[in-house]
């Protein structure tokens, strides 16, 4: 009878157990694993980059998370809709809803589930009120079907609740060059703006 060598540590699989696995193992094949959101900077405009200079892909981590319920609002501040432009200009106003202001970054939530996408949402609004970014794109896609798809119908819901509301000042659909009913500009409050109630 040959003898197994158990392992010198508590927890950790002996020499045995591994050839085992490994041995069940063989013919496995993986999953297809989770889409995960791609958070992406957009070029600087040429006059600003040195030449050889190439702004680096930043790819954000999609932690599981509860979501937050709908009605987690923020008390003090008016609901958006897509389209809402109260304490902009109207120049402004008109640039963002022709797609002129300068993409600073994208975030795109293709395939992933309410939670993922509403945690990658979140951390991506943040990270880029925080570092001063003020036009921005979100991917939902379209839906299949002819049906607006799960997440093109909650991420403006997300982007009223308490903690994204007060750093978004706008949002509306993008051209179709941007991704049309399936993408939205979002345009980030400055951080000496205030909310207005």
């Amino acid at each position: 009878m040959a003898s197994t060598r158990r392992s010198s540590r508590p927890g950790r699989p002996s020499e045995e157990d591994l050839r085992l696995w490994r041995h069940i193992t063989r013919d496995a094949k993986p999953l297809r694993p989770r889409p995960r959101a791609v958070e992406t900077e957009a070029p600087a405009p040429l006059s600003s980059q040195t030449p050889g200079e190439r702004r680096p892909e930043l790819k954000s981590s999609t932690a599981q998370g509860a979501l937050l319920p709908a009605k987690a609002r923020s008390p003090a501040v008016p609901e958006l809709s897509h389209g809402d432009v109260a304490g902009l200009d109207k120049r402004k106003a008109q640039r963002l809803r022709r797609g002129r202001l300068p993409i600073e970054a994208r975030l795109d939530l293709h395939g992933m589930t309410q939670a993922d996408a509403h945690a990658a949402l979140s951390g991506f609004v943040s990270r880029s009120a925080a570092l001063g970014r003020r036009c921005i794109l979100v991917i939902t896609g379209k839906g299949r079907g002819g049906e607006a798809g799960v997440l093109r119908r909650q991420v403006p819901l997300w982007l009223n609740q308490a903690g994204m509301r007060d750093k978004i000042l706008a949002f509306d659909h993008a051209r179709p060059e941007h991704g049309g009913q399936g993408a939205l500009y979002l345009l980030l409050r400055r951080q000496r703006e205030k909310v207005r109630g």
